[in-house]
């Protein structure tokens, strides 16, 4: 286990995800994990859930169904949801291009919120935590969002885009708070409760 964090010697570390950038976040942490993700977890929120309390639900609701991983005492599972908010509207992944093009065609020429919520959960404990990063997109015009979709196909993104490829580099302005929170897995939040589980 990581020298820095001794309180997580004796787990194994569990990432519950199947995002490419979640895993190369979390790696560039230097914590030894696995990659184990259960399929046919139910990603569905209850009516009375807001905007800004749904990725942290989703999370929890993930971090759930690992009881049976968790049982043995030593071991650790991370679980993370990413949305997007705006206008207290979640979007989440699209479904095709033309979803895309409307959610994007939403962000442009303005600001929009980006949460992650977190779980971390063992035998016996569970953290959660939601990050924000506020998030400005300059003007994009159509030629631009096709452009985007066309060549990124960007399906498996929150609000339809992702701030390290083509459309982050021309299209965002600024942000307030954590890039790597945009990206989906908020690594600094993230290390800190590691190092108090």
């Amino acid at each position: 286990m990581n020298h820095l964090l001794p309180n997580l010697a004796g787990y194994d570390i569990l990432l519950a995800s199947q995002s490419p950038r979640r895993q190369e976040l979390l790696g560039g942490l230097g914590i030894p994990f696995t990659v184990y993700v259960k399929e046919g977890i139910k990603e569905t929120l209850p009516p009375h859930i807001g905007a800004h309390q749904a990725a942290e639900y989703l999370a929890h609701h993930k971090s759930e169904s690992y009881a049976t991983e968790l049982s043995n005492g030593h071991t650790i599972v991370i679980t993370a949801d990413t949305i997007v908010v705006v206008d207290d509207q979640i979007l989440g992944k699209p479904a095709d291009a033309a979803e895309a093009l409307r959610m994007l065609r939403l962000l442009s020429g303005r600001q929009h919120e980006v949460l992650t919520g977190v779980a971390i959960k063992s035998a016996n404990k569970t953290v959660s935590f939601t990050a924000s990063t506020k998030v400005w997109f300059k003007t994009l015009s159509d030629a631009e969002i096709d452009f985007y979709i066309a060549q990124y196909a960007p399906y498996d993104k929150a609000g339809a885009y992702g701030i390290q490829e083509w459309i982050g580099y021309v299209g965002i302005e600024k942000i307030d708070g954590s890039y790597f929170n945009v990206m989906g897995l908020p690594v600094q939040r993230l290390y800190a409760e590691l190092g108090k589980f």
